[in-house]
């Protein structure tokens, strides 16, 4: 079957038309398992049962294989190839903007799948070329790739311009994206819904002004609710590892509550309830008080869409440092903050609406194995995936339900951060960027089968042991002569509060 032959025979006014000439890189690691063994075969002998520990149990795919082309390292049976690159050329002959970020794929006509890709781009930056813009001096945006069963790109194009700083988003139940400004600056600071296939809508340029005001970052959807679960990444205060004083950066964690339920495209700018996550019996509780494992009961408090931020530490709800990644899987809303925990690695948390909790799951204590998490997602099989973002990471690490932390993919081609990890809706296909200079890809190998069931125990999982915060004996002393607990009294030094021994 040519490529041609692999889509519908009407593509529609948009133009999914064949791109030609498009680079593309395939590289072929091997044609064995983990070790000789096919990790979705080794799953399933554990009949898909993630209490069961033994060797069976799913633990990652095993060492990376140093990439000859020196591009990307992938475990042993996977391949990837390079499906767009910043500079090249759209299907309109208009260049691939840059600062790839956030990401989703989705079920295009026939076998095609869309991804719907943002554009970090701020300040004086080359713009997505688009034709209907929300601001003409903003250069941000999304663009769409098409691509075909064969994993090979199929058409490109404009679906949203005129927005600022596109960092992550979300995609709804209802197949569209939406794409979140990182910023606050003259009338930017908003999220956006982009219709994958009709791009450049009116929709896609009218800010959704009752989701706030602010940094937003991502955003993650209830499937059984609508209610839009939102990350802030907030920039405002200072924060120094190196100076427990110097911390004064507060981030939060939003819901909104559309008046309209109908779960349908242009349902959320109909008006809604904005909300931040607060703790009932803490006042402007710091995150870093959690240990992993210790579960709080929540409560929403409404703030104002204009500031919500100042409203938010005005209420005194939960303060975070920078809020990333944002993602709903199995009735579990997963969010992670990328500056959080004892040693500023980043933490991941998990919040159950239907018991109202907030849990602490996983905090980084090791820098082999998490540093700085950014972007995260479920993977049909259950395990969560976050990509790095700082430091040393440039890596996109797994965590599975048992605790086992492993990594699948590490980048040699520049030390710019990977974004925008998602897969492809029959799950048999992972798709990546690298930002800067930006560039996507499709990895695809021995992935274990779809596991619902997994998802679920992923959402209710005790946390690893190993992922406790190591306090040290001064803090412990502290402690001690004040009665409150070791993390409490590190975090307090933390911020600059005098405790006595």
């Amino acid at each position: 079957m040519t490529r041609q032959e692999s889509g519908p025979k009407n593509l529609n006014r948009r133009d999914f038309i064949k791109l030609g000439g498009m680079s593309t890189v395939a590289l072929t690691l091997g044609s064995a398992g983990l070790m000789g063994m096919n990790p979705a075969k080794s799953f399933a002998k554990s009949n898909g049962n993630p209490a069961n520990k033994g060797q069976n149990s799913f633990s990652g795919f095993g060492p990376l294989v140093k990439d000859p082309g020196g591009v990307i390292d992938l475990p042993k049976g996977f391949q990837y190839r390079i499906i767009s690159e910043e500079g090249k050329r759209m299907t309109n002959g208009a260049p691939i903007p840059g600062d790839f970020d956030g990401m989703a794929a989705f079920q295009g006509p026939g076998h095609l799948t869309i991804l719907v890709r943002n554009h970090e781009l701020s300040g004086s930056e080359s713009a997505v070329p688009g034709k209907n813009p929300y601001n003409k001096q903003a250069p941000g945006g999304t663009t769409a790739l098409v691509i075909g069963p064969d994993r090979r790109l199929f058409s490109e194009y404009v679906t949203s311009s005129g927005s600022l700083q596109n960092c992550a988003g979300g995609p709804t139940p209802w197949g569209t994206w939406l794409t979140c400004e990182e910023n606050r600056t003259n009338d930017h600071g908003y999220v956006f819904e982009v219709m994958p296939n009709e791009p450049e809508n009116n929709l896609s340029k009218t800010p959704i002004r009752d989701m706030g005001f602010f940094s937003h970052e991502a955003t993650a959807i209830d499937p059984a609710t609508g209610i839009v679960y939102l990350t802030e990444d907030d920039f405002r205060g200072k924060i120094d590892p190196n100076d427990p004083t110097n911390d004064e950066r507060s981030s939060f964690l939003y819901r909104y509550i559309p008046n309209d339920t109908s779960k349908r495209p242009g349902a959320l700018q109909k008006g809604g309830k904005l909300q931040a996550m607060a703790i009932e019996e803490k006042k402007n509780p710091d995150a870093d008080f959690m240990n992993p494992g210790q579960r709080f009961g929540v409560v929403w408090k409404d703030v104002n869409k204009e500031e919500p931020h100042d409203d938010a530490l005005a209420s005194g709800c939960v303060r975070f440092n920078r809020l990333e990644g944002a993602y709903f899987a199995g009735g579990v809303f997963w969010f992670d903050d990328t500056a959080g925990g004892e040693k500023r690695l980043g933490q991941i948390y998990r919040y159950i609406p239907a018991t109202e909790t907030l849990e602490l799951f996983y905090e980084g204590t090791e820098a082999n194995k998490m540093e700085s998490p950014d972007n995260i997602c479920i993977t049909p099989w259950g395990d969560l995936l976050f990509a790095e973002d700082g430091g040393n990471g440039n890596r996109v690490m797994g965590i599975t339900p048992e605790g086992e932390v492993y990594p699948f993919v590490n980048n040699r081609l520049n030390g710019s951060e990977f974004c925008g990890p998602t897969f492809s809706p029959d799950g048999k296909t992972f798709f990546l960027n690298i930002q800067s200079p930006g560039i996507t890809f499709a990895i695809w190998g021995p992935f274990p089968g779809r596991n619902p069931a997994r998802q679920r125990y992923m959402g209710h999982a005790a946390p690893p042991a190993d992922f406790a915060p190591k306090i040290s004996a001064h803090s412990q002393e502290i402690a001690k002569a004040n009665g409150i607990s070791g993390l409490e009294a590190a975090a307090f030094l933390r911020h600059g509060v005098p405790l006595k021994l």
